[in-house]
């Protein structure tokens, strides 16, 4: 397993009780994925295969976690995955039930479709026409169209999806009018939710 050095400091960093704790998840992740690979997600260690999580570990004040993903990751009350809130290694599993947990959740990661959850392979998606009124409006203003046609088809998208989805023509003149604004300014549709 390719291993991170940054799962070294989380573990080293680890309460006391924790660190043997972590330091055996991390054994069996390993042998259960010798071809996988370590990093830090959500601020977590997570043992992953072609970057797709697989299993992952914490640690808390009183108590570590262990998620292997796709197997249910709340059960019962404490919302700490299907092992609970673990204290001490005696609250764990055998080795082989980890192992065996852990290799079935390799195998949903690597299987035909897991990346679509069973939806098949993605399509594009087709593309939507300019609308006669909103081209009308974008040739009159060269600076929206320059920066309508640099966009990527998402962006676009955005755009052509929020205009034809207006259900009344005064609702879908006022989104065209505010559309070219917000081009003339070079801003995507949804310029408000981007970080600054």
């Amino acid at each position: 397993m390719k291993t991170d050095p940054r799962v070294d400091d989380y573990i080293a960093k680890a309460a006391p009780f924790a660190q043997p704790i972590l330091t055996h998840l991390r054994s069996v992740a390993r042998e259960a994925l010798p071809q996988g690979e370590e990093g830090m997600k959500w601020g977590m260690p997570h043992f992953m295969l072609g970057g797709k999580n697989v299993a992952g570990m914490s640690a808390f004040k009183a108590h570590c976690a262990f998620i292997v993903h796709g197997e249910g990751r709340v059960t019962g009350a404490d919302g700490m995955g299907a092992y609970g809130k673990i204290a001490s290694l005696a609250e764990l599993p055998g080795k082989e039930v980890l192992v065996a947990a852990i290799k079935a959740a390799a195998e949903r990661v690597t299987s035909v479709g897991s990346a679509t959850k069973g939806r098949g392979p993605r399509t594009a998606k087709s593309e939507i026409p300019v609308p006669e009124d909103f081209a009308a409006a974008l040739a009159k203003n060269e600076a929206a169209r320059t920066a309508f046609d640099g966009f990527a088809p998402s962006h676009r998208r955005e755009y052509l999806e929020w205009i034809t989805r207006a259900k009344r023509e005064e609702t879908r003149s006022k989104r065209i009018a505010q559309a070219i604004e917000w081009l003339t300014e070079g801003r995507k549709r949804n310029w408000k939710y981007e970080s600054c």
